[in-house]
């Protein structure tokens, strides 16, 4: 056990002070909207369609939502494919299927974006970044990105502790009538030897208590074709080559347990695994295409989640959330130059995660609540000297929201505190910070639904175990990356009549100051790197949104959506510097997408497009470091037929339709023109 200094123990005392002392005022129920306090009303059930739509447009902070209908006509086949039509966000795409690929949300990067699953966060202690290509869409009901903080303030501290959230939300059980079993079994193949068979089934054990399994295999060898360029003129020298190193082998197994007690009172547990075997493609290489990369990773993830909610009283409510999480990873480098002749290694992370929260609601429009987490990450490994360090995390909150029809408001500050141990050597120093946050969006017109929003979040995120304790490149006196975010937006919902239902636009411009950035930089080669706080960043954006569905006739349905996102991303961390007041790299000025679809009673046609502009492969904005703009064209052909009690799906996709040869990171060209064709059955 580690031994707790006296600061340790003064701010745990506060903590658990603080805790006791608001305890018994936070015990509440979550219902936001004013309620008939004097009377009881029993309606029948009703349905309520495009429940997520609105709710955009009413968010005190920008909040992005696909829905499982809108997912199916973006072409995707991965939770990291379906982000990238989020304004704000760049993806980092390694290319192929098994590259890596991580998320940035409006130029904080990877570690300031954290990932909720189900509602309780996924983490990596070691890199400190979710590689959103190991999730499928095939069971998945809803991705939502919010960035800043969430209105929903009844949740666990961790969700309140990154700058954005990215939310994933599975599909339920449901059931109608008398039917006990859903299913759906559905198979995927197309280019590059891509097959993809999933199974997802559902059942009613009885009133109170249903289960779901899901699970899928994916295999493809990866091998796309790509142009190598030998320079950037047009009369410079090119070859057509094969992507090497590129396939992948994925398993991805999921069981839940769902429970309804009463009305008032409901829980899950749910367990998750996945296993994958992959090469790691590397840069392309100038005349010597074929030995780019050797490298291999194999990965095993398997974590078991439990939640369980009870609402007392229409004042109280009370959630618990527990996790047990653990990551198995092992790299091997046949071609490294040693003594061994290769180079590997293997890693592995656990973490023990608990949370609970609580909710009062004071008055029909203001309630408030407070939640506290506590974890313990670990990361072992056999590379020799290794730290074997330790962290023991304890995140507490208070929030209060107040809501009306023209005024919605929320207020919250985050306590954090960190301590860690290590087996060899000395540990990073103990981080403990107040972070706040404050939001508000105002209707000013009631005839209109137009609303005004501005948020101020302070965030910061701590130093990965890699950043610390990386062999002869962690730095164990880092410090804490801050971030400051400052949001003025302007929203707009309107429905006209039954031929246009809905068209929604949102307008924010956004400021973001980033310091104490920890930075890698090589040191005496390339082999050799140093971590350290060193860079500062100012962040200027601006993102746009726009949505609408026509209904020319009763039997026709069309759907328009675009983004476009402008970033003015600097680096202002010396005025001397070379790179002074030049883009991040990777990070475009101008980026967007676009989608469009057409439903009939005969098919359904989708189209979808991603675009950027020129980015910088590094920090220093030369030309000969610049990669061109692109533009990413697919479109899709599906139909449904009705057999009986069965749904039968028919899904055709052409992908990278103008067989665009483009780079999002450089040196690792993604595929050109593919097919891809779905059949699924519904039961």
């Amino acid at each position: 056990m580690p031994v707790i200094s006296l600061h340790q123990f003064r701010f745990f005392r506060v903590q658990s002070l603080l805790w006791l002392l608001f305890l018994p005022s936070m015990l509440v129920a979550e219902n936001d909207l004013p309620a008939d306090s004097t009377k009881t009303h029993t309606i029948r059930e009703v349905t309520v369609t495009e429940k997520y739509l609105t709710s955009e447009v009413r968010s005190t902070t920008p909040l992005q939502i696909l829905n499982s209908k809108s997912i199916e006509g973006l072409n995707v086949l991965q939770v990291s494919d379906a982000v990238k039509y989020f304004s704000g966000v760049t993806v980092k795409d390694y290319g192929g299927i098994g590259g890596l690929k991580t998320i940035s949300v409006r130029s904080l990067g990877g570690n300031h974006t954290g990932v909720s699953y189900d509602g309780i966060t996924l983490t990596d202690c070691q890199t400190g970044q979710i590689d959103l290509g190991r999730f499928s869409l095939d069971n998945v009901d809803m991705i939502s990105l919010n960035s800043g903080q969430s209105d929903n303030i009844f949740q666990p501290a961790r969700l309140f502790a990154s700058a954005s959230i990215l939310n994933i939300r599975t599909l339920s059980p449901e059931f109608t009538g008398n039917k006990l079993i859903n299913g759906k079994v559905s198979m995927k193949a197309g280019s590059f030897g891509l097959l993809n068979p999933s199974l997802w089934l559902e059942g009613k054990l009885n009133p109170k208590l249903s289960a779901s399994l899901s699970g899928e295999w994916l295999s493809a060898d990866g091998k796309y074709p790509y142009v190598l360029h030998y320079g950037n003129s047009a009369k410079d020298l090119t070859t057509n080559e094969i992507r090497q190193n590129t396939d992948v082998h994925n398993l991805r197994l999921e069981g839940a347990l769902y429970a309804t007690f009463s009305d008032h009172e409901n829980g899950y547990l749910k367990s998750y695994y996945y296993q994958s075997e992959r090469g790691l493609p590397g840069p392309t290489i100038l005349y010597n295409p074929e030995n780019s990369s050797k490298q291999r990773i194999s990965d095993n993830t398997f974590f078991t989640q439990a939640h369980y909610e009870k609402e007392f009283s229409r004042f109280l409510a009370f959630q618990a959330n527990a996790k047990y999480n653990s990551g198995y990873m092992h790299y091997v480098d046949p071609t490294f130059l040693n003594i061994d002749g290769k180079q590997e290694s293997t890693y592995l992370q656990t973490e023990y995660y608990g949370s609970a929260s609580v909710l009062y609601r004071a008055l029909n429009n203001l309630s408030f609540s407070a939640s506290t987490d506590g974890a313990v990450s670990t990361l072992t490994s056999d590379a020799s000297g290794f730290a074997y360090p330790t962290r023991y995390s304890w995140l507490s909150v208070l929030a209060g929201k107040y809501v009306t029809n023209q005024v919605l408001a929320t207020a919250s500050v985050l306590s954090t505190l960190v301590h860690e141990t290590v087996k060899n050597g000395k540990p990073a120093v103990e981080s403990s910070k107040l972070s706040p946050s404050v939001s508000l969006s105002v209707k000013p017109f009631a005839d209109q639904d137009i609303r005004v929003r501005v948020f101020y979040k302070n965030i910061f995120r701590l130093p990965s175990f890699n950043d610390l304790y990386y062999s002869q490149v962690g730095n164990r006196d880092l410090k804490p990356e801050k971030a400051n975010q400052y949001n003025l937006g302007l929203t707009y919902n309107l429905s006209i009549s039954t031929w246009l239902p809905l068209l929604k636009l949102t307008i924010d411009g956004y400021h973001n100051d980033v310091t104490d950035k920890i930075v890698a930089y090589p040191n005496k080669d390339t082999f050799s790197w140093t971590v350290m706080n060193f860079g500062k960043v100012a962040i200027d954006g601006l993102d746009l949104t726009a949505e609408t569905t026509l209904q020319p006739c009763k039997k026709i349905g069309i759907l328009l959506g675009t983004n476009y996102t402008y970033q003015r991303a600097l680096n202002v961390t010396n005025p001397t510097d070379g790179d002074y007041n030049n883009q991040l790299p990777y990070t475009p000025r101008v980026s967007g997408s676009g989608k469009a679809g057409i439903e009939t009673p005969w098919v359904n046609i989708s189209y979808s497009l991603l675009w950027s502009g020129h980015r910088y492969a590094v920090k220093q904005n030369y030309s000969e470091n610049r990669l061109p703009a692109y533009f990413d064209h697919s479109i899709s052909i599906n139909r449904s037929i009705q057999l009986k009690n069965q749904l039968v799906h028919i899904n055709l996709e052409v992908l990278n339709l103008l067989d665009s040869n483009y780079e999002i990171v450089k040196w690792f060209p993604m595929p050109g023109r593919s097919f891809r064709a779905t059949v699924s059955l519904k039961f």
